[in-house]
């Protein structure tokens, strides 16, 4: 368990405010850090002081932005099943590290837009 860096502070201020209808959980007034093994994308657990067990709950929110490779890269935040900030999930489409955290302005709401393959079915 680690404090939370400041990129990482920055998108979860930021999120929450992209959620439809203003729903906002309950903020935890002192969130932690627990990195995942996730190949290096950068996602993490959120946890307080506490040792209550938790597990998934639901997504809250889900925002985009393209990494500094050009490669695009979803993120969400996953609440646990009271309710309460649970993880910071980042996916790479290529599943590749990732090379910065994003600013505020770079993200965008939803999921990328994916072109077609223009195949027929």
């Amino acid at each position: 368990m680690r404090p939370l860096r400041q990129e990482e502070a920055e998108v979860l201020r930021t999120l929450p405010g992209m959620v439809p209808n203003n729903v906002k959980p309950p903020h935890d007034d002192e969130l932690f850090a627990v990195d995942l093994r996730d190949g290096g994308m950068g996602s993490i657990g959120l946890t307080d002081k506490s040792d209550r067990v938790r597990k998934m709950g639901s997504e809250l929110v889900t925002a985009h932005y393209i990494d500094e490779d050009q490669v695009p890269v979803i993120i969400s935040i996953n609440l646990d099943s009271g309710g309460r900030l649970f993880e910071l999930d980042f996916w790479k489409a290529d599943f590749s590290p990732l090379k910065r955290y994003p600013t505020p302005k770079e993200l965008k709401s939803g999921q990328p837009n994916v072109p077609s393959s223009g195949g027929r079915g």
